[in-house]
């Protein structure tokens, strides 16, 4: 059941948050190259892969209770880091989007920082499921 649970997690994370990082780090070049005609639809991948992104820390709590590491500090600073990283989305870079979107002004370069910021939290969470610092599993 683990093997499963760890499968869908990484498939979750792959097909939601990948979407999300291109689209989003997309938007505001497209908005300085004034190429709008791509806008509604970036905006809209990352509104709907968000959503579907729901299922990644599903699965991975799922699976790190099937492991028995759900106290360990990589597992916790790993969830604090997607909560982190879930908010800039849906409370910075969503809202700025949807603004653009509606030809509300917006500086393309604070939606850039921001949208660099969410995909180094994701990086860090990448790393963090990977290096699994103090792990006795060998990996």
């Amino acid at each position: 059941m683990t093997k499963l649970l760890l499968s869908l997690h990484v498939l979750a994370a792959i097909v939601a948050i990948g979407p999300v990082t291109v689209a989003a780090s997309m938007f505001p070049a497209m908005t300085r190259r004034a190429d709008h005609a791509a806008l509604p639809l970036l905006h809209r991948i990352c509104r709907v892969y968000a959503l579907l992104g729901v299922a990644v820390p599903v699965f991975g709590l799922a699976t790190a209770s099937s492991l028995g590491v759900l106290g360990d500090t990589w597992l916790l600073v790993s969830i604090a880091l997607t909560a982190v990283a879930a908010a800039l989305l849906g409370l910075a870079i969503l809202p700025a989007q949807r603004r653009i979107v509606a030809g509300t002004p917006y500086r393309p370069a604070r939606l850039g920082m921001l949208t660099g910021v969410f995909n180094l939290l994701w990086a860090a969470v990448v790393v963090l499921m990977i290096v699994r610092p103090g792990s006795t599993t060998g990996a």
